[in-house]
């Protein structure tokens, strides 16, 4: 890997360890069953939007 002239080699790098928050309480997702590890790959990350935006822009749909 290079990266602005940082010439990285994959000997060299350090695995990351994922840590997640399950039931109240932090675990590495290494720890997890084979199960829990596919469900955890399988999550999407989503946004939400304060509460009204939508209503709003209805509202100017039908007032349009």
């Amino acid at each position: 890997m290079n990266i602005q002239g940082i010439e990285i080699h994959d000997e060299e790098r350090t695995r990351c360890e994922v840590w997640t928050r399950v039931m109240g309480y932090h675990r590495p997702v290494s720890a997890f069953n084979a199960g829990k590890q596919s469900e955890h790959r399988d999550r999407v990350c989503f946004s939400e939007h304060p509460a009204g935006v939508h209503a709003e822009r209805g509202q100017q749909a039908e007032a349009a």
